[in-house]
């Protein structure tokens, strides 16, 4: 078959393209550019633990490690209160923590990461990159896509599927006559990369109403080598922010926290000895690195399929306000889409698996959106109670909200839960057994041993076909020849051998909530599927082919306009004009605007 076409060379189309090799699928990324991209200190990306896992494991751990930083905690300040303190399990760059402290994100310069993803691409026998490549047209037939570039390069090129992972901007979905509605400049920041020493080193901080600190609200985030990105929300509206009035917030920030370094829970602190309210206060040294103005906007795409065309990342949707992440929810579209692609591409797939990529990407992100649409008004008008009546999960108020924003938890930022997905099982065959993970999100990343003995961490294992997971307490002491042929390990390597995906035997010594012999099938991207009391061939196999999206009758051979029908309908397609579930009519956010 033909290569799939990446539309774009930044994190999210290198990511995708590095899956793709990964199962075996070739790919050509056309890249519009023709040299890496500049290195600029104030553009950063945060990278949640299950998104760092993702890009570690495609070959970015050495990036993480030496251009990335994990926090050792994260304050939340109002005024001059401590309100949060949040303290990160200590471990390697990208190795999630143990125990009951929650594991820090990465934060690194968005150019190193996009550098290493590069670099590991270019290694990789399946992939190419074509730089100099704009892409003028799409032709789409019942046998695949051709791509037509112009550039150095400029030429006709087939493939198999086309992927858009090309920006805000996204010629793909343009060319596809897809609508991107939604709202312009939800917020605006003033950012700035420092070289400084903050009175928390190592620790992030976000500053509620500083008064006189810089602004409204202030977000420190250390980087490697004593750099620190520092972001200022800005008031409503377009006034230009000089460079004389940027500098001035980072003297004034960088005054405030030097004067009040101490802020203990539950206490104020006190004024500096010896000085007056009206007196200027000493600017501690730093060195200026970059400067700029970000702008985040809301937009949701209203298809995410057109026949064998898909969008990804920034060309999907645009969100970025109360601690969420973009590129987080970009690299979880690589995931999601890369191992049904992969199906597609090597055995065929039913139209069931290539719509569930829209059905459960494109709901999470529209319910993220929803949730951050309902609570930006209220905590930007301090409507505390309002707040916490509109929005479920807000019981602790507008600075605990922003903290899970940040963090990546609470209905601004924990990773999604694919409930309604497709791709579930029916109830009948799920037979599901008790566990601390709910069907469809993400599973713990919990140690596991391998076949051949070896103690690796769960998400290592991800990204090459189905997980089954046996809960066997007490395997650590066995010697592998001997737990291998004991138990329910025959029955269940069996099983795994019948199922209609390959499919990977471990062994957990425990997993929260669940009991002894308990089994979880775990999808390639790590949501579970279910979780099962002892081993249940028929039921496993049901399970399987329900991941699978039923068995295929080769690949989708719907034209472009009949595909249409069900990439514009509800979750799981519906006819053709229907209102899509995840945005219903009224839902401001979506409706606000036109393209």
């Amino acid at each position: 078959m033909d290569p799939v076409i990446v539309v774009g060379a930044g994190p999210v189309g290198l990511a995708l393209s590095l899956s793709l090799a990964r199962l075996g699928v070739p790919s050509v990324v056309l890249d519009d550019t023709t040299g890496p991209e500049p290195a600029r200190p104030a553009r950063t990306a945060v990278l949640r633990d299950d998104t760092a896992g993702y890009v570690a494991r495609l070959g970015g751990a050495g990036a993480l490690a030496s251009a990335g930083t994990r926090w050792t905690a994260w304050r939340t300040v109002r005024r001059r209160r401590l309100m949060e303190r949040v303290e990160f399990a200590p471990g390697g760059p990208w190795t999630p923590g143990d125990g009951d402290a929650p594991a820090s994100p990465v934060h690194l310069p968005q150019h190193a990461l996009t550098g290493a993803l590069r670099a590991a691409l270019e290694g990789e026998e399946l992939a190419r990159i074509v730089s100099g490549s704009r892409l003028v047209e799409i032709e789409q037939d019942t046998g695949g896509v051709s791509a037509h570039t112009r550039g150095p390069g400029g030429t006709w090129w087939r493939g198999s599927f086309l992927i858009g992972c090309d920006g805000p901007r996204s010629t793909v979905r343009k060319l596809l006559e897809i609508r991107f509605p939604g709202r312009t400049s939800v917020e605006r920041h003033a950012v700035a990369a420092i070289r400084a020493e903050l009175p928390w080193p190592g620790e992030a901080l976000l500053h509620r109403a500083p008064g006189r600190h810089g602004g409204a609200e202030v977000c420190a985030r250390p980087l490697p080598d004593g750099v620190w990105r520092l972001d200022w929300l800005l008031p409503p509206g377009r006034d230009l922010v000089t460079p004389d009035a940027l500098v001035a917030k980072v003297r004034d920030s960088l005054a405030g926290w030097a004067a009040e370094p101490a802020l203990a829970a539950g206490d104020a602190a006190a004024p500096e000895p010896g000085r007056g309210r009206g007196q200027e206060r000493p600017v501690p040294p730093y060195e200026l690195l970059d400067t700029g103005v970000h702008t985040v906007h809301h937009r949701l795409a209203r298809r995410w399929r057109h026949g064998r065309a898909f969008l990804a990342g920034d060309a999907a949707h645009l969100l970025g306000a109360l601690g969420t992440q973009g590129l987080d929810e970009g690299l979880r579209d690589a995931e999601n889409l890369a191992w049904k692609l992969a199906l597609a591409w090597h055995h065929g797939a039913s139209e069931t698996l290539l719509d569930s990529y829209q059905a459960e990407r494109r709901g999470a992100v529209a319910a993220r959106l929803r949730a951050a649409d309902q609570a930006l008004p209220l905590l930007r008008d301090g409507g505390a109670g309002r707040l916490r009546r509109a929005l479920p999960g807000a019981a602790r108020g507008g600075s605990a909200l922003l903290t899970d924003g940040h963090l990546g938890r609470g209905p601004l930022g924990a990773p999604p839960v694919h409930a309604r997905s497709p791709l579930a099982p029916a109830p009948e065959h799920a037979a599901a057994a008790p566990v601390g993970t709910l069907p469809g999100a993400p599973v713990a990343d919990v140690p596991v041993t391998t076949a051949d003995g070896a103690v690796v961490r769960l998400r290592e294992r991800l990204g090459q076909g189905l997980l089954l997971v046996l809960v066997a307490p007490g395997t650590g002491v066995w010697d592998p020849r001997h737990w291998r042929s004991a138990g329910l390990m025959p029955r269940l390597t069996g099983a795994a051998e019948g199922l209609p995906l390959a499919a990977e035997v471990l062994v957990a010594e425990e997993y929260p909530g669940a009991a002894a012999h308990t089994v979880l099938l775990v999808r390639p991207d790590g949501h579970l599927v279910t979780a099962m009391s002892g081993v249940r061939p028929a039921e496993l196999y049901a399970c399987a082919d329900a991941v699978r999206g039923g068995a295929s009758g080769g690949t989708a051979h719907r034209p472009p306009d009949e595909a249409d029908t069900t990439a514009s309908g509800g979750a799981a397609g519906g006819p053709a004009g229907a209102e899509s579930a995840v945005d219903p009519a009224g839902t401001p956010v979506f409706h606000s605007e036109g393209d």
